[in-house]
């Protein structure tokens, strides 16, 4: 398929920021769509840069469609450290009449770069696109994990139109369902009502509050390394961090916790998929919240260019075996280490579900405080729950 027909070329506005000294930077090295005639050869390439400028689904935050090339602005001076790898830029998602042609667009770029195992970045708009990520997600007839670094859970209600704010229970009831595990990483308890914490408990999601994430950002490596898709929210970053956000908060992460969060969605073998919603440009201070950006993509790309495939398999000699009884005559529960990256996994294989679609979900990321929980004799919260999960 001719995805070009579907994208407008970068604008020039974005070369207009004067280049740091150097001639390794981003904007001079990486292959961008700056012309008709210079659409970029999807194949070899690794990552792939969108735009989408849509913002009729972004609830209260119109503006947002108009970040796109601040951020990159900040990105394209930033130096490239990969030579290895084949970084594409494919312009802006054209806008159609109605926002649903606009999804139907997104839609389409993001099949054929997954059909290419080209990992989308996709920057702008509001975080109802996360339901067009997800939708592209179907034809490969598998169930896949969703992570949302969000201070809410966007669940709206069932009746309520796609928007940014109910696109969760857009998915929860798309039908076929092909979500295995949603994760909500930084929840704020002040934004979510006590009835949609209960049911993300019913539904056997994983929800993570800001306070207690912050108190070891690392506990966020395992939930990021178990989604396919990471949805982010500039609104969970605090405000002096991201002011460019109509509904910025004076909580949430900082800069730096953000830039790790994204190092880690880069890390993962497993993630295809990222997107970074809400940045609004009309309440941004002197670019702080578009550099910031700039700087997660940057810190996710060094995480891509430091990937190996260390997910678990039956057959798999690469980890360290770890038996842990809870208890006395209770099921084992069995942790892998792999010996060279030193992540953490629970074996949970015992369970052989007939579905094929749960065979990739039997190994589960978890962290070396899950093993040092189950050498107490305390079962991990997170083995129950996926136990729940596969039964």
């Amino acid at each position: 398929m001719d995805i070009s027909l579907f994208l407008d070329p970068v604008s020039e506005n974005c070369f207009s920021t004067s280049f740091r000294p150097g001639k390794q930077t981003l904007g001079e090295t990486i292959n961008i769509y700056r012309t008709e005639d210079t659409f970029p050869d999807l194949e070899g390439a690794n990552l792939a840069l969108l735009g989408v400028k849509e913002e009729r689904g972004a609830v209260d935050n119109r503006g947002c469609a108009d970040g796109i090339d601040h951020i990159r602005k900040a990105l394209y001076p930033l130096f490239n450290h990969w030579p290895q790898l084949n970084i594409v830029d494919l312009g802006n998602v054209k806008i159609g009449k109605e926002v649903n042609d606009t999804y139907f667009a997104v839609n389409q770029v993001l099949t054929e770069l997954l059909k290419n195992k080209v990992v989308p970045i996709i920057i702008g708009a509001g975080q109802d696109l996360t339901y067009t990520m997800y939708e592209v997600y179907e034809p490969t007839g598998k169930l896949i994990n969703i992570a949302a670094v969000d201070p809410m859970f966007d669940i709206g209600n069932d009746k309520e139109a796609l928007n940014s704010h109910s696109y969760l229970s857009h998915i929860i009831l798309h039908q076929p369902n092909f979500l295995f595990n949603f994760t909500n990483i930084g929840y704020q308890s002040y934004y979510v009502d006590t009835e949609n914490i209960e049911l993300m408990k019913q539904l056997l999601f994983d929800a993570y509050r800001l306070g207690n994430i912050k108190q070891n950002i690392e506990l966020t490596e395992p939930l990021i390394r178990n989604a396919n898709l990471l949805s982010f929210d500039i609104a969970a970053i605090r405000a002096a961090d991201a002011p460019g956000v109509k509904n910025a908060s004076p909580n949430g992460f900082n800069g730096e916790e953000a830039c790790r969060m994204t190092r880690y969605a880069g890390l993962s073998y497993k993630l295809s998929s990222i997107g970074f919603f809400e940045y609004n440009p009309h309440y941004d201070i002197n670019a702080r919240t578009a550099n910031l950006i700039a700087e997660m993509i940057w810190y996710f790309i060094e995480g891509f260019a430091n990937r190996q495939d260390d997910i678990p398999t039956l057959e798999s000699t690469d980890f360290r075996r770890y038996n842990v009884q809870i208890g006395e005559g209770e099921e084992n529960v069995v942790f892998l280490c792999h010996k060279i990256t030193g992540k953490w996994w629970m074996d949970m294989s015992f369970l052989q579900h007939d579905d094929q679609r749960y065979e990739r979900h039997h190994f589960i990321p978890c962290s070396k405080e899950d093993y040092d929980q189950a050498m107490r004799n305390e079962l991990p919260d997170k083995w129950w729950q996926f136990y729940q999960k596969l039964m």
